[in-house]
């Protein structure tokens, strides 16, 4: 079976197996593997499984990912490769002929905002990024938050309020299910989380026809937060 095997100076501290088409890193505590090293960030890298292959990605760290020493954005895994995050190493240990473990389909690769209403009606935004942003500011903004096995609604500023399912998201924080949908500003949405593959016409990983990359939300009073880059349904509002 596929298999993590981590060490820090040398030393080996724990072994993750690979059950799950999606695994994530980071410092903090919702992460599938949590490190807990200043150098690490909250949400620091991914380990996926595609079309047969494990991939190791970088969300955008603060310290970066490296694959046997070269900093990397995304690479396919082999046998014997190390991945180095500050300090830790983690070898990816899938020698050929050995059988997999049973994966998880967390659904987690394959979720997405589908626009309901407005010029942008039928459109289609897979959720790749750690963090989306949806508005426009001065009228209503809010984020949509990749986690280890969930996304996480929240409502950051505007004079127009945010609403799931007929409920108004103020201070606190929505736990996205498959089929909520979402008022902002009055344009609908809906949010869709499957085991199965992508809509037929829409490539996971890349904005939909309009979309623009946008600025994401201000960190949290006394929190440090790594900027990412996420996209902004420009067109809607």
């Amino acid at each position: 079976m596929a298999k993590l095997i981590i060490s820090l100076d040398g030393v080996t501290v724990r072994e993750i197996v690979l059950d799950r088409d999606h695994i994530s890193l980071g410092r903090r505590p919702y992460n599938h593997i949590v490190l807990d090293n200043l150098a690490i960030s909250g949400d620091h890298a991914v380990f996926q499984y595609v079309d047969g292959a494990f991939y190791v990605e970088d969300v955008n760290s603060t310290n970066g990912t490296s694959v046997n020493g070269v900093k990397i954005k995304r690479q396919q895994l082999w046998h014997g490769d190390v991945i180095g995050v500050a300090r830790f190493r983690l070898r990816f240990d899938f020698p050929a002929g050995e059988e997999m473990a049973p994966l998880k389909v967390t659904g987690v690769l394959n979720s997405a905002i589908r626009v309901l209403s407005g010029s942008s009606a039928g459109r289609v935004v897979m959720l790749t990024k750690p963090v989306t942003t949806l508005g426009k500011p001065g009228i209503a903004v809010a984020s949509i938050t990749r986690r280890a096995e969930n996304f996480v609604l929240r409502y950051i500023e505007g004079s127009r309020p945010l609403t799931c399912n007929g409920n108004v998201i103020a201070a606190r924080e929505h736990i996205l299910v498959d089929g909520d949908e979402i008022d902002l500003a009055g344009v609908q949405t809906c949010f869709e989380q499957r085991a199965g593959g992508c809509d037929e016409g829409v490539e996971p990983g890349l904005p939909v026809e309009g979309a623009q990359v946008g600025a994401f939300e201000a960190p949290a009073a006394g929190e440090r937060r790594e900027v990412f880059l996420c996209w902004w349904l420009a067109r809607v509002f």
